[in-house]
């Protein structure tokens, strides 16, 4: 609990870059600097090291801290991959013998103050959001002891997670954060009185900005929700004094940085044959229909001449928690889809039993 709370204060004090609270996230090690002010929040490979982003610290201590983590892997024999690397990182290890790139997505980002002039000049935009409002649905901020205990919101959690293709992933995309609310906000969409749909969004500190790092839907939740609930955020985030808001990663972007030609086809097969799983590009659609600033090419940096299939195994062990292998986990998502399908085939065949 020590290091945590050193963690959190270093993240409040120092967080810059987008999953910088994220480092709190149950799963993730932290190693505190011993030479400095500055935290690396990471998986513990065997042999790899997944290091949350970059360390949170200090601008002018990037490498300095990120050199010492470095060493600190050596010395238990593993090497170091950093995931989510941003502009700013990158610019202390690009162009170094010994290191190497690859690129994983890219992350939109707005200033939320310009939202209402995007919502205006957006026609399909307002539609969605007052398509949920015509249906009784209200966005409202709660404060974070209220939604951590709100059993609707659990609830929606569970709703939501049995329609995703994948299980329940952790690190960077860690699903149970509703029980550690703490410094993050919680705008919730009710309806008739009773939640059903929830925005949780993680601050960056140092920006004066939001990651918004779920978007949660109960059956319960008409079309249009989500629209209405990131509208609350940008709206009550701006009033606020927000200067920087993004809606996360959207893997495998095509408008990531360039990647080696292997390397491209390997990202491009994944992403026409992972949509079983997972919906890269209906998720990057999703993000740039809300028209954002710019968006921000992140990379996975490690310190190898040339990314090596045990190196993306790592990550994928990263993602997929501690408890349970990339292989198991993929099993486990086979079994999922296949089990929608079934249930999705057994729907279409009754509705066409009820027409006939």
């Amino acid at each position: 609990m020590r290091h945590e709370e050193q963690a959190r204060a270093l993240v409040l004090a120092f967080g810059w870059n987008a999953t910088a609270y994220q480092i709190l996230n149950p799963g993730i090690v932290h190693w505190l600097w011993p030479e400095g002010e500055g935290v690396v929040g990471y998986f513990p490979g065997r042999r790899r090291w997944v290091a949350a982003g970059a360390p949170v610290c200090a601008p002018e201590h990037l490498d300095a801290a990120a050199s010492a983590f470095e060493r600190e892997a050596e010395r238990h024999g593993a090497r170091v991959s950093w995931f989510g690397a941003d502009a700013r990182f990158r610019a202390t290890r690009s162009g170094r013998p010994g290191f190497s790139e690859v690129p994983v997505g890219a992350q939109p980002v707005w200033n939320p103050a310009r939202w209402p002039a995007i919502l205006a000049g957006k026609a399909s935009l307002r539609a969605q959001v007052n398509r949920a409002r015509n249906k009784g649905v209200e966005a409202v901020a709660w404060p974070s002891e209220r939604a951590e205990r709100n059993e609707a919101l659990h609830r929606c959690l569970g709703e939501w997670l049995d329609t995703r293709g994948l299980p329940a992933m952790h690190f960077l995309v860690e699903t149970e954060i509703l029980g550690r609310l703490r410094d993050r906000r919680v705008f919730v969409a009710e309806r008739g009185g009773e939640a059903v749909a929830c925005l949780v969004a993680s601050p960056v500190p140092a920006r004066r900005g939001w990651l918004v790092e779920q978007i949660v839907r109960g059956h319960g939740a008409p079309n249009g929700t989500g629209s209405l609930l990131i509208d609350a955020a940008m709206r009550g985030l701006a009033a606020d004094g927000a200067a920087y808001l993004t809606l996360g990663l959207a893997p495998l972007s095509r408008r990531a940085a360039d990647a080696p030609l292997w390397l491209r086809g390997l990202l491009g097969w994944v992403r026409a044959h992972g949509r079983r799983f997972y919906n890269f590009e209906g998720l990057e659609a999703f993000k740039a229909k809300y028209v954002p600033d710019r968006w921000d090419s992140l990379t996975m940096i490690t310190n190898e001449p040339v990314p090596r299939p045990a190196t993306l195994y790592a990550t994928a062990d990263a993602f997929s928690g501690a408890s349970v292998s990339p292989i198991a986990f993929l099993g486990r998502a086979l079994s999922k889809a296949l089990a929608q399908e079934v249930r999705t085939l057994g729907s279409t065949l009754s509705s066409a039993g009820r027409r006939t």
